[in-house]
């Protein structure tokens, strides 16, 4: 993570009062809320989770079995019933 100096990035009147606060230590000022990203979309896991759980839903449609799913995706039996249930519901809508 890169830092930039606070001479650099902030108005003097805001240096200043910063330096009240804290001096000398880094800070980390996060992203506004409506500027961040979800969870998983930067690195694309998200996608690659929604895709498999389609596949997933896709091949219980077809006739496989929850046991068959969980030996090919290393899932639980837990897992994949959830996995089922929500992807019908998101497709639903």
């Amino acid at each position: 993570m890169n830092y930039k100096n606070g001479r650099d990035v902030l108005p003097p009147s805001l240096l200043k009062e910063l330096q009240k606060y804290i001096q000398g230590d880094l800070i980390y000022v996060p992203k506004a809320a409506e500027q961040r990203a979800h969870w998983g979309e930067v690195s694309g896991t998200r996608k690659l989770l929604a895709e498999r759980n389609k596949e997933i839903c896709f091949h219980y449609s077809n006739g496989w079995s929850v046991a068959e799913l969980e030996r090919k995706y290393h899932l639980s039996c837990e897992s994949i019933r959830k996995i089922i249930v929500k992807t019908r519901e998101a497709i639903k809508h």
